[in-house]
C-alpha cells in the first residue's frame, strides 16, 4: 500500500496543471488534497479517514514552506509522515509546520488526521518563503519540533500569554542553517525583531464560519500588517512571551511578525485564536456569557444605581448605602478570593451580605455622628475611582512604566483622592456628580451580563490587577466596537441626565440634610416636655406592643357561637 502511494505521488508530481484555488471543498484524486502556495481550502477532516494533502509546482526561489491548519475547538493533527511522533507533528486548533525544501525540490506533502469523534472543519494554507526571509522558530530550544512556527497560548480568567521560539536568519537550498547560539553580532539571529499582532473578531460572534473567515487575514504578513493592531515590538534579547487580559467570550487572534532590518524582510508565525472559554463545558462556556448569580447581582445592583443617578442626592441615607455597599463590598472581594478556595457563587453571596453592611453602618455613622467630611470623603473617592480607572483604561493602561506595580497603584491613589480634594468647597456638586456617573455605570455593567462589551473593564482591569499577582505584564487592549459605542452613548446619556435633574430639583434647596440624631433628640425632648402636644398622651412602646399582641390573638381565637349551653332541669 505504500508503493502505490508513492507511485501516485511521483504520477502526480510529473504531471502538469495547476492545484485548485482557495475555499475549494472535496478531496482531489486518489483520496489526496491538493492545495496552492498562498491559497486558503476549506476541508472537512473525519476520524476514520484521515487526508494527505499534497502541494506541487513550488517554486524555485522558496527556500522553505510554512503549511498552517486552523479549526474553531476541535483539535487536528498535522505530521510529516503517518506515523505520527511529538517531534514531527502538531495537533491542535492552530498549527503549522514548517518544511525545508532540497534542491530541485517541487512537491510536498503532509499528513492530517482527527480523533475527535464529529466531523472536523478546517481551513488551511501553505506560504512560502525566500532564502533572505528569516525563519520562523528556527531556533527553538523548548518545544518538541525542530523548527517551531507555532504560538502556544495559555489562558486563565486574568490573562492570556502566548510563547513562541524565537527564529533564525533564512538560508538557500541545500545549505546548512547559522548556529543559533554562537556570536550576537549583527551577522547572526540576534538583530531579528518580532511584533506581536492582535485582532479582534466581531462581538458576540462565536460562529466557525466566522473565526476561518477572519484567520484569513493574519495568516501572511501584508494582511496582518493591514488588519491588526501592533501591539509590542521584542528584540532577540527579551523573552518571546506576552500576556494579554483574558477577554472571556470575545475572539482574539494574535500572531508574530519577526522581521530582518538587514534585508528588510519578514516572515510570520502560524496564527493562534482563543475566546477565553470553552466550547463543549457543561457550565459557564462560551454561549453563556454570565452565571445566573452575577445577572442577578448585577441587575438589582443596576436597579438600586439607576435610582440613585436620578434621586440619589435627594434621598441621602439611600445614596450613603449605595456608596459603603460598593466600598466595603469591593475590599472584601479581594481578599476573600485571594485567601480562600470558595467557589464563585458563594463568594458574590458573601460579598454582598458583606457590601449590605457596610452600607448600612455608613448610613448609621451618620445618623448617630453626622459628621458630613467623612461622609463625602467616601463620596469623592468613589467618583475617584471611577475616573482613575477610565483614564488607565482609556489612555495610561500599556505604558511601561506602569506595569511596575508600586507606580501604578500610587498613581491611581493620587487620582482618586484628588477628586474630594478639588472638589472640597462645592460638596453637593460633588454628590451629586457621584450620584450621576457612579448610578450611570452600574447600568452598563448589568449590560455586561446579558451582553457583551468591553466597558466593563474600565473596572473589572483593575479588580483583576488587585486580584492576581501576574496581571502588571499584561496588555490590556480591548476591542470597540458597534456594541460598545452604543452603551457608551447610553451611560453618558443617563450621567448627564441624571446630573441635570438633579441640579434642577436641588437649587435652592438645603445643601445637605441636619443631623439626624439631634434632629431626634430635640423630637423627643419637645415631646416629654410638652404637654399639648398629641404625640405627649401616645403611651409608652412597651404597651403599644402588647395591646397589639392582644388585638392579634383575638384576631385568631375561634368564635363563641351564641346560646344556652346548659341543660334544663325537668
Amino acid at each position: 500500500m505504500g508503493l502505490l502511494r508513492l507511485l501516485v505521488l511521483a504520477v502526480l508530481a510529473s504531471e502538469p496543471g495547476v492545484a485548485r484555488g482557495a475555499e475549494t471543498v472535496g478531496n482531489s484524486s486518489e483520496g489526496l488534497l491538493e492545495f496552492s502556495v498562498g491559497k486558503f481550502r476549506y476541508f472537512k477532516l473525519n476520524r476514520p479517514s484521515p487526508e494527505d494533502a499534497i502541494l506541487r509546482h513550488i517554486s524555485s526561489n522558496a527556500s522553505f514552506l510554512i503549511f498552517q491548519i486552523h479549526s474553531q475547538y476541535q483539535n487536528t493533527t498535522i505530521s510529516f509522515t503517518k506515523t505520527i511522533l511529538h517531534n514531527t507533528s502538531g495537533t491542535g486548533t492552530d498549527k503549522g509546520l514548517v518544511f525545508i525544501l532540497r534542491p530541485e525540490q517541487s512537491m510536498c506533502t503532509w499528513h492530517l488526521e482527527t480523533l475527535d469523534a464529529e466531523p472536523v472543519q478546517n481551513v488551511a494554507i501553505p506560504l512560502s518563503y525566500s532564502e533572505r526571509d528569516p525563519v520562523p522558530g528556527g531556533c527553538n530550544l523548548e518545544f518538541d519540533l525542530d523548527i517551531d512556527p507555532n504560538i502556544y497560548l495559555e489562558y486563565n480568567f486574568f490573562e492570556t500569554t502566548i510563547k513562541f521560539a524565537p527564529a533564525n536568519l533564512g538560508y538557500a537550498r541545500g545549505t546548512n542553517p547559522l548556529p543559533c547560539d554562537i556570536g550576537t553580532g549583527r551577522d547572526s539571529r540576534w538583530r531579528l525583531l518580532y511584533d506581536v499582532y492582535q485582532y479582534f473578531l466581531p462581538e458576540n460572534d462565536l460562529s466557525q464560519e466566522g473565526l476561518l473567515k477572519h484567520l484569513q487575514r493574519m495568516a501572511e504578513v501584508p494582511q496582518v500588517k493591514a488588519s491588526a493592531i501592533k501591539v509590542v515590538t521584542l528584540t532577540a534579547n527579551d523573552k518571546p512571551s506576552v500576556s494579554f487580559s483574558s477577554l472571556r467570550g470575545q475572539g482574539v487572534i494574535y500572531n508574530v511578525i519577526v522581521r530582518d532590518p538587514l534585508l528588510n524582510t519578514s516572515a510570520a508565525y502560524v496564527p493562534v485564536h482563543t475566546y477565553a472559554c470553552h466550547f463543549e463545558a457543561k457550565e459557564g462556556n462560551c454561549s453563556s456569557l454570565g452565571r445566573i448569580s452575577t445577572k442577578v447581582f448585577f441587575t438589582l445592583f443596576a436597579l438600586l444605581g439607576l435610582f440613585i443617578c436620578f434621586f440619589g442626592h435627594r434621598f441621602w441615607k439611600t445614596e450613603l448605602f449605595f456608596i459603603g455597599f460598593i466600598f466595603t463590598g469591593f475590599f472584601f472581594y479581594i481578599p476573600v478570593t485571594r485567601l480562600t478556595l470558595l467557589t464563585y457563587d458563594v463568594r458574590l453571596i458573601l460579598t454582598a451580605v458583606t457590601g449590605s453592611l457596610g452600607g448600612i453602618l455608613l448610613v448609621a455613622a451618620w445618623w448617630r455622628f453626622g459628621i458630613l467630611l467623612i461622609c463625602m470623603l467616601c463620596v469623592g473617592l468613589e467618583l475617584g475611582f471611577l475616573i482613575s480607572s477610565v483614564m488607565f483604561f482609556a489612555l495610561l493602561g500599556n505604558l511601561k512604566i506602569f506595569q511596575d506595580d508600586g507606580v501604578f497603584w500610587v498613581t491611581f491613589s493620587c487620582i482618586a483622592v484628588i477628586i474630594p480634594v478639588v472638589f472640597m468647597g462645592c460638596l453637593r456638586i460633588l454628590s451629586i456628580l457621584t450620584c450621576g456617573f457612579v448610578g450611570s455605570y452600574s447600568v452598563v455593567l448589568a449590560f455586561d451580563s446579558y451582553l457583551y462589551t468591553s466597558l466593563s473593564y474600565v473596572t473589572l482591569n483593575v479588580l483583576k490587577r488587585a486580584l492576581h499577582k501576574d496581571f502588571h505584564r499584561a496588555f490590556t487592549n480591548v476591542p470597540f466596537q458597534t456594541n460598545d459605542f452604543i452603551i457608551l452613548a447610553v451611560w453618558g446619556m443617563l450621567a448627564v441626565s441624571g446630573v441635570t435633574l438633579q441640579m434642577r430639583r436641588e437649587r435652592g434647596q438645603p445643601f445637605f440634610p441636619a443631623h439626624p440624631y439631634k434632629l431626634w433628640k430635640r423630637e423627643r425632648e419637645r415631646r416629654v416636655t410638652n404637654i399639648l402636644d398629641p404625640s405627649y398622651h401616645i403611651p409608652p412602646l412597651r404597651e403599644r406592643l402588647y395591646c397589639r399582641l392582644t388585638q392579634i390573638k383575638e384576631f385568631f381565637r375561634k368564635e363563641q357561637p351564641a346560646g344556652e349551653r346548659t341543660p334544663l332541669l325537668l
